[in-house]
This record gives structure tokens, sequence and C-alpha cells, in this order.
């Protein structure tokens, strides 16, 4: 497929579904090849058909991002079998029931930070070599709204958000000089499998949403793509380290 990212190559951290699957997608359609990343195979395997019912190219493997092994395999999937690593989108995290600090806290915590915080470190550890030897890459980390502002109950969620952007902007000066762009994205509520699981409204028709996000409505995953895409091409040459809040206005009111 030709496109804005053809003859990259791209990896996608929780790309089973939500934005993860949409952020594949939409990366495949501008031409990208797509290495699948999830630990739901069902889920990842649909991903990895319905790009190439779309005429795109990409892969499934099944990596744990907690665990440095299987973020490292899936780096050497992307080289081994589409030569490179040019693009990754490290997207896969978890929510957390809103709670408040109570006896389970530490358990809480640590389980929290190991899968949306130490999993973008670990992501980039092994992401950033292999994107030097093509001269740079574009790395964007999937962080949110709560990076930006606190919200009641979601301590440990909010906590590991902020500790994304300061890891994406750290990295990007450390990495800006030799051609890796590092962004991190801060999507608002998103209809996705995950957050209709955790949010109480999800529905556009709830009489509160439009109070809630000042365009109306909650978003779908494809505009969080559509991010994903600009942030990975050339039209963000000179975009480093930043938090582009993408949330229909919740943070600003």
């Amino acid at each position: 497929m030709a496109g804005i990212l053809n003859g990259k190559v791209a990896l996608v951290t929780g790309a089973a579904s939500g934005i993860g699957r949409a952020s594949a997608q939409a990366l495949a359609k501008e031409g990208a090849r797509v290495v699948v990343s999830d630990i739901a195979v069902e889920g990842g395997e649909e991903t990895v058909r319905l790009i190439a019912a779309a005429g795109g190219e990409a892969r499934f493997i099944r990596a744990d991002v907690s665990a440095a092994a299987d973020i490292q395999a899936a780096v050497a999937c992307a080289v081994d079998h589409f030569g490179g690593l040019h693009i990754a989108h490290n997207n896969a995290g978890m929510l957390a029931t809103k709670s408040l600090l109570s006896a389970d806290a530490e358990a809480l915590f640590d389980k929290i930070l190991a899968v949306n915080t130490k999993s973008v470190m670990l992501s980039m550890k092994y992401q950033i070599p292999q994107m030097l030897k093509h001269g740079g890459g574009a790395i964007i980390n999937t962080a949110s709204s709560l990076a930006i502002v606190g919200a009641a109950g979601q301590w440990a969620y909010s906590a590991s958000k902020h500790a994304v952007l300061g890891l994406t902007k750290s990295v990007a000066v450390e990495y800006a000089s030799r051609g890796i762009r590092v962004n991190a994205l801060c999507p608002g509520a998103v209809r996705t499998p995950m957050t209709v699981r955790h949010q109480e409204k999800q529905s556009p028709d709830d009489p509160e949403t439009a109070t809630r996000y000042p365009i109306g409505r909650v978003a779908q995953p494809e505009e969080m793509a559509a991010a994903v895409v600009w942030l990975a091409s050339d039209a963000a040459s000179y975009v480093i380290g930043t938090s582009l809040v993408v949330d229909g206005g919740w943070t600003i009111i």
C-alpha cells in the first residue's frame, strides 16, 4: 500500500483492539508494514487479518509488555521479518478500578506501574538501537489526559501516565539530535473495549456527556490513530517531546 509511511516498519503494542488496533490499521493504510503485538492472541490475529484484507502487510507476535524478553522478541520480529524498525507506538496499558489508598495499594501500584510505565521504558530500550541503525525513527508513547490532570480514585493510573510523560520528554531530549523523535499521545475518553468495561458512562447519548466533554461525545479509536500517524510522519518532523492532548476539550474545563 502506498502512503506517507511507505517503506517504513512499525511496531504497535496493545494492538488487539481499541486504539492499538486502529493505530496498526492506520499505519498500514499509509504504507507501513506493521508488527502487531498483544497478549490477546485472537484479537491480535484479527487485527492482522483486517490489515491484510485492506491490502496491508502485518504480522502478529504475542508479547507481555511487562516482560523484557517479550518486548525484545517483538522488536526482533520487526527486524527479522520486515528488515528493521522505524516507528513504534507503545500503546499497551491497563486501567485501574477507582479506589482510595488502601491496604492493597502497594500491589496495585506495582502492577499498574509495570504495565503502564516500565513497559514504555523497556520498549524504548530495545526499539532505539534498531532505529539508530536506520538513521532515526519515531516513537509515540500512549499516555492519557490523566497524565495532565489528576482524578479522584485514579491515583495509580494517573501516576503511571504522568511518569510516561517524564520518560517521553527525557528520552526525546537524549535522542533528538540522533534522528529519533519521541512524543506522547494523551487520549481522553475513547470508546474501546477496555474503557467500556471500566467507565460507567460511555454512551454519546448520555445527558452528561456534553457537560463532561466540550465536544459533546467520547472519541472513536480512529481519531487517536490519526494523531499517531501524524506524529509518525515527516509532517511532524519538528515535533519533539510533546504531549499531544486529544481529549475533546476535557482538560480545559
